[in-house]
């Protein structure tokens, strides 16, 4: 009878042992079906979105591909595909066939550069704040009257490698009431920290970054308020009274008259620029892009708002994730930016 059970018992543990390992090969069946599967999901969707991206990037339509590469090449992740799909010698002809044209932009410092601005005491004080948009763009545009309260904001322990700051940093810091981001600085894989700026930076009429042999497109006012933009050396600019400046470009538009544009004249991205007009009031624009509801704007859009507004001189400054407007306490734009706002070397304020 004693065996008779432990018959029965053994039988009862094997058929339990066949039954958990006919459990373990199903769920392994399941997991390699389940893995083989996504597999080719992933396998079939990347085929068809590099199909897709062929078509888009070189497909039929010359403009349409020109200005999606356009776009791409203004961001980190973008570039990277640009520069695996086309070569070196390709990206460069596409770029130089839409872009702004600035060879003519030689920065030409004259009597009416130093003239004085007469602004009535009743609009020193004027700000405004508007809401402007395009076809695929929104933005903000701030009007200040008195260019004198324009103050570049700079990193104060430029050139020592140390992280730059948020352009509401340096807004408080200077006891400000509003700014947008200035200059460009290194940025390798989106990571940077605002601690190198881009080539030449001059604050209270000193190069503190850069050296006066360097030939940079410069942005920025002299001793009479007045901007000056254009391709000149560190040693220009003091020559002629410069006494804040920041590097990048390209120049939009140069007395009075837009700059050429080729093609698109660049993609649509989040951008910054800054104006004058005859009267000496100061554009501080800033275009959201990159998002549902504001692709960005082409150079040739900021060209257009920036005569529309009576701009005789405009630049484009930094943009991107830098693109930052301040005002009264808060950021009024839409920063791209999934962190936030960044860290930047230089900034405009207004104070």
């Amino acid at each position: 009878m004693l065996c008779v059970f432990h018959d029965v018992q053994r039988l009862m543990t094997a058929t339990k042992r066949r039954k958990k390992r006919k459990i373990k090969a199903s769920i392994r069946r399941r997991f390699r079906q389940t893995l083989i599967y996504i597999l080719t999901l992933l396998i079939t969707g990347g085929f068809f979105a590099y199909i897709a991206l062929l078509i888009i990037l070189k497909g039929p339509s010359p403009t349409f591909s020109n200005m999606v590469i356009s776009t791409m090449w203004e961001t980190r992740r973008g570039k990277a595909i640009v520069n695996a799909m086309f070569s070196d010698e390709e990206i460069e002809a596409i770029l130089a066939r839409n872009s702004v044209d600035n060879s003519a932009t030689v920065a030409n410092v004259t009597e009416d550069d130093y003239g004085d601005f007469n602004i009535p005491a009743s609009e020193r004080n004027k700000i405004e704040i508007i809401d402007v948009s395009g076809g695929t763009w929104k933005g903000k545009l701030m009007i200040v009257r008195d260019p004198s309260r324009i103050e570049l904001g700079v990193n104060s322990y430029m050139p020592g490698g140390q992280a730059g700051y948020s352009v509401q940093d340096y807004v408080e810091e200077i006891g400000g009431i509003g700014g947008i981001n200035g200059g460009g600085f290194d940025d390798p894989n989106g990571k940077g920290d605002g601690s190198i700026p881009q080539g030449i930076v001059i604050k209270d009429s000193k190069i503190i970054f850069g050296s006066p042999e360097d030939y940079e497109c410069l942005i920025g006012f002299n001793t009479a308020d007045h901007l000056i933009v254009g391709n000149m050396t560190g040693a220009n600019a003091l020559e002629w009274g410069i006494t804040d400046a920041v590097t990048f470009g390209p120049v939009l538009v140069y007395d009075g008259h837009a700059c050429q544009i080729t093609g698109n004249g660049g993609g649509l991205n989040p951008r910054t620029i800054i104006g004058q007009r005859a009267d000496g009031a100061v554009l501080l624009l800033v275009i959201d892009g990159r998002q549902t509801s504001s692709l960005g704007a082409s150079y040739e859009d900021c060209i257009n708002l920036m005569l529309e507004q009576n701009a005789i001189v405009a630049a484009n400054l930094d943009g991107g994730s830098s693109s930052v407007m301040y005002y009264e306490g808060e950021i009024i734009n839409n920063v791209v930016s999934m962190n936030g706002e960044r860290l930047v070397p230089t900034a405009w304020v207004v104070k």
